[in-house]
């Protein structure tokens, strides 16, 4: 199967489960397009409203201060692995249920190189975007599944989905060709940064090969040998 975008989604503004006085941009819901462009660094796109913090036009992103920004401009998650985790826990999450922005089919978004680069879409404004970093879950996320047990399961499954930097604005639209036009010369993936930074912190050795490649806050936690706290 060709690699394509199943769906785009964007988010709406809901309240967070946990915290029922915050807003949260997690309930994300297909459309047919949405622009995409680089949203700027975290330390400006946090000033903004909730609606420009991220990639995509219109996207609400609740919490600036953890989401959103160039290295978090795009959220990817593969139908395949939003079917894998549905089938640990016997239910089927729709296209947009882990927040991710793009839905796509037949790409292994977990064996993404950091620092690969996709082609998404044909035409004058195909959108070009690089993989940065795996999304670590979040006491927001697990509420809004609402499944027990939910962190570790998503956490020992090891199918995180890949956050993506705009290199390349344009339009991404539904149904849209996904082509890898870069991968690099290192072997650490969306799968294996995510297990260096939870379960796997013997991985960190590995990971630094990638070092040209991986954001500020992923070269101190392998340099350290730290993983995130999973509740």
């Amino acid at each position: 199967m060709s690699a394509a975008l199943l769906s785009v989604n964007l988010g709406h503004a809901a309240a967070d489960r946990g915290k029922p006085a915050n807003r949260t941009g997690i309930d994300k819901r297909p459309v047919l397009s949405a622009a995409v462009a680089a949203p700027g660094p975290r330390e400006v796109t946090r000033r903004l409203s909730p609606e420009s913090r991220g990639g995509l036009a219109g996207d609400f992103i609740g919490s600036g201060r953890h989401h959103g920004g160039d290295r978090q401009a795009v959220y990817a998650c593969a139908r395949e692995d939003l079917d894998a985790l549905g089938e640990l826990v016997g239910r089927r999450f729709p296209d947009g249920s882990f927040g991710e922005n793009l839905t796509t089919v037949g790409l292994d978004v977990t064996g993404a190189l950091i620092g690969e680069r996709w082609r998404i879409g044909t035409g004058p404004d195909a959108v070009e975007v690089q993989v940065t970093c795996p999304r670590i879950p979040c006491n927001t996320f697990r509420t809004w599944i609402d499944e027990r047990g939910w962190l570790k399961t998503f956490t020992r499954a090891a199918r995180p989905g890949a956050y993506l930097s705009v290199l390349r604005p344009g339009v991404l639209r539904r149904g849209d060709p996904v082509e890898v036009i870069f991968r690099p010369e290192h072997e650490v993936t969306i799968g294996v940064l995510f297990r260096s930074q939870t379960l796997e912190r013997e991985l960190a050795p590995l990971v630094l090969t990638a070092i040209d490649y991986l954001d500020p806050e992923s070269i101190d936690y392998a340099r350290r040998g730290k993983v995130f706290s999973i509740g």
